[in-house]
């Protein structure tokens, strides 16, 4: 195996391939505070890619309930309770992953959901961890809680699936960094979906090849963000290349979230898969399962989310403000601009909207207005 470095691990790991970052990586951020999960997205991606025969069941964009929701079923629990004890140090994961967790004669450690772990989405859908006394308020500080967890395929740079595929169809494009799968060359073997720890690689039982998410690549390709993006109601996605933390640039909108303040994190970075999409984390979880789930700085992430300045507030206004990928970004005032490369203006949105109220006796039509609640 080879030794590559893993930025989010803050370490070397053993890999099965040589280091070879992109041109530039595709990456996103997912604002969980703003999620409602309303499923737009799901149904987005759904009727564009997958509506065929032996899709039926595939989601490549889904939406689930923690701490009890799972697709497929328990995927998350199943994955950390195979790697066993995990251990950071000071940003440092002290940990193994699932790269060099792997049991004998096996290139990543990993599991093989059954048929039925798919046949519910929804399943946990709004359970909640806790409970609500009769006199208490649902709010503040959560007794109960529950948040909503958007996943698409994370475009690892160390993809599982394409470690352990016997056949390398599955490959890392050099242009962007998304990872597609060559269904020429795929034979079946459901390597892939073994192995992926997120779940997001698939098996068509009909056509005998496994399936992806494809970030959307034709889009992508016109400088458009993904079906997914452009479709969520609760403007919680922003798509855009990520850049490794020694060339971070803060006028780069997904590198000024990721590494400029720190508030958007990756899923389960202890995996060892550096993961492409990063989350806002939500604000009234649990730090213990925050910090499973997202990794160390989470405390400090969250502080820096509620007390946004008008730096931070404005970045993420643009969220869901143009169906193009916004690959810069200036705040000028009470304007923030989303820009192209060279500097031309895409969109530009206020950084507070206007808020009008109106009198409840219009004079001049001499009627009462009435508030519909």
């Amino acid at each position: 195996m080879a030794r590559v470095y893993n930025w989010q691990l803050g370490r070397e790991m053993s890999y099965w391939y040589p280091e070879s970052r992109p041109q530039k990586q595709f990456a996103a951020v997912f604002d969980v505070n703003k999620c409602i999960a309303c499923q737009t997205c799901t149904l987005a991606c759904k009727t564009t890619w997958t509506s065929g025969r032996g899709q039926e069941y595939m989601l490549w964009n889904n939406v689930e309930t923690k701490p009890y929701g799972f697709y497929p079923l328990a995927w998350d629990v199943n994955v950390l309770d195979a790697l066993g004890e995990q251990r950071w140090s000071e940003g440092r994961y002290e940990g193994r992953t699932l790269f060099e967790a792997a049991r004998a004669g096996e290139r990543v450690l990993g599991w093989r959901p059954e048929e039925l772990d798919y046949a519910h989405p929804n399943v946990g859908e709004d359970d909640c961890a806790g409970k609500v006394d009769r006199g208490h308020a649902f709010g503040g500080q959560h007794l109960a809680w529950f948040f909503y967890l958007a996943r698409i395929c994370n475009h690892c740079t160390y993809p599982a699936c394409l470690a352990s595929c016997p056949r390398t169809s599955i490959y890392k494009r050099p242009e962007d960094g998304i990872v597609l799968l060559d269904q020429s060359r795929c034979r079946g073997y459901q390597e892939c979906v073994k192995a992926c720890p997120y779940k997001k690689v698939f098996f068509n039982p009909l056509t005998g090849v496994s399936e992806k998410c494809i970030a959307c690549f034709p889009k992508i390709e016109q400088g458009l963000q993904p079906q997914c993006f452009a479709n969520c109601i609760g403007k919680i996605r922003l798509a855009g290349w990520l850049s490794t933390p020694d060339k971070a640039n803060p006028d780069n909108p997904i590198d000024y979230l990721v590494h400029v303040r720190k508030i958007a994190k990756p899923l389960m970075p202890q995996l060892g898969l550096e993961p492409n999409i990063y989350y806002i984390p939500p604000l009234h979880a649990p730090d213990d399962f925050m910090h499973q789930m997202f990794g160390p700085g989470v405390k400090e992430a969250i502080a820096a989310y509620r007390h946004a300045d008008d730096d931070l507030a404005g970045l993420l206004a643009l969220f869901g403000s143009t169906e193009r990928i916004v690959p810069r970004w200036k705040r000028s005032g009470e304007q923030v601009l989303g820009l192209e490369e060279d500097g031309s203006e895409i969109v530009r949105v206020p950084l507070r909207e206007p808020v009008h109220v109106r009198a409840g006796y219009d004079e001049g039509r001499a009627i009462l207005r009435t508030n519909c609640p």
